[in-house]
């Protein structure tokens, strides 16, 4: 009986621990296989991070399994690259896209740096999900440079931050002068007469006078015939009154001698 009880208990045993082992082997085997690769863009060769500007990866993604997952998102952080210590955390980007099972996607990932130039190490991950239940996947995980843009004179940006600086600073100055400088006094002026001086022109007339433009031609031609007669009528009447005088003294001079 005894050994009855010892086989029983034998055999419990190697079926528990094969039912523990086949369960760990179906949760390896049911983990969807995703792909993530992270790399910078051809211009950027040395993988350096700008500050103050956009700084891009793209991300591929390929799901090599036979499942069908959700791509929920992309995240990353900056460490110290001695000591691992969080620097900060980056944009994170969600997305909520269906990973159908053999398609490869192309994603942008975009964040802005403003942080202490010099080495770093950038860790991008991804999360995708199948069945409720979440999965990361590293995408990138090296050293990186942090740089300070470079200058230049042709830079739009630059001048138009030191045109608005200027405007800023020139509007408080004028605002500043007319509220606490003084204002001089107005000298007032004694208003001097001014004589008008007449407007347009004046025409006189004498007495008789008339404007010949506006009489017609034929009217013109027989007062200046009308004149030209009384004119040598007059000058005859003329010769003649003075011929009678003439003879009129002669007889006046010979009764008195």
């Amino acid at each position: 009986m005894r050994l009855n009880h010892i086989l029983s208990a034998a055999f419990s045993l190697t079926a528990l621990v094969s039912s523990v082992v086949a369960v760990e082997v179906v949760e390896e085997v049911a983990d969807p296989e995703i792909v993530v690769i992270a790399t910078f863009p051809e211009t950027n060769p040395f993988n350096q991070i700008v500050n103050g500007e956009k700084n891009s990866l793209t991300i591929s993604v390929e799901n090599k399994s036979d499942k069908n997952v959700t791509l929920l998102g992309v995240s990353g952080s900056l460490h110290n690259p001695e000591t691992d210590a969080l620097v900060k955390n980056l944009t994170a980007l969600n997305y909520g896209l269906p990973l159908v099972e053999g398609v490869k996607l192309n994603l942008p990932y975009v964040f802005y740096s403003e942080f202490k130039t010099g080495d770093a190490r950038l860790e991008l991950w991804l999360e995708h999900s199948h069945e409720d239940q979440k999965y990361r996947v590293n995408a990138f995980d090296g050293i990186v440079t942090i740089v300070e843009p470079e200058i230049s004179w042709l830079d739009w940006r630059m001048w138009t931050t030191y045109l608005v600086v200027t405007g800023l600073l020139g509007g408080l100055s004028y605002f500043a002068y007319l509220t606490f400088a003084p204002q001089p006094k107005k000298r007032t002026k004694k208003a001097t007469p001014t004589v008008s001086a007449p407007v347009g022109t004046v025409t006189a007339t004498g007495t008789g006078g008339y404007q010949e433009e506006w009489i017609p031609e034929h009217h013109l031609r027989k007062s200046k015939k009308t004149k030209q007669g009384g004119a040598t009528s007059g000058t005859s009447a003329d010769e003649l009154s003075g011929a009678e005088a003439s003879g009129a003294d002669g007889k006046k001079r010979k009764g008195r001698k």
